[in-house]
């Protein structure tokens, strides 16, 4: 998973840089040509829904949800594995609530032919089910890590537990960004 967040952030990062190349050249073809492409909001916002649900995704990968934890690293080791339990529990959750409403978004957008009010006019559910996918791929994984952390606590494997699912502390992240200047 840890290649797919990498891939994932990569896209997204991509596609915001070339949308920002687009809007600048449909601002400078408004202003000096008097010229407009039409649609760059229109595809903005296509870029920033589908990247925003794979960055759910990337962000459960690389445990990067906000979480606070000044609290977190003084509790007793069986209570914050309990906590660490219930934090993937809850974002497993979520993405089940999330696929689960945006089902009935993409019944609906099917049923009526929607159409964005634009003059490209695109059919919504092209845009819509990237979207969808980003919160299916979201709640796979992320319901995948909930039964492997219930495995984990169910065994009494509090210190397997800990590792793979407590926030990622001041330490943890030096020693990721380390890493990443050592492979470099």
């Amino acid at each position: 998973m840890h290649h797919f967040a990498r891939f994932a952030s990569w896209v997204f990062g991509l596609s915001l840089v070339a949308l920002s190349f687009f809007v600048a050249a449909e601002t400078v073809a408004r202003k000096l040509f008097n010229f407009s492409f039409e649609g760059a909001d229109e595809l903005g916002g296509y870029v920033l829904a589908i990247g925003s649900s794979l960055a759910f995704t990337v962000a459960l990968v690389d445990r990067a949800h906000v979480r606070i934890d000044f609290l977190h690293r003084r509790l007793p080791a069986t209570i914050r594995s309990v906590l660490d339990w219930l934090s993937i529990v809850s974002l497993a959750l979520f993405g089940l609530f999330l696929v689960y409403v945006g089902r009935f978004v993409i019944a609906d957008t099917i049923a009526y032919g929607s159409v964005a009010p634009t003059p490209w006019a695109t059919p919504m559910i092209y845009p819509q089910a990237g979207w969808f996918a980003g919160y299916v791929l979201f709640a796979f994984v992320a319901v995948g890590l909930a039964l492997y952390a219930t495995y984990l606590l169910l065994r009494g494997r509090l210190d397997a537990l800990s590792e793979a699912f407590d926030p990622k502390g001041v330490e943890d992240e030096i020693k990721e960004e380390l890493g990443n200047v050592h492979a470099r």
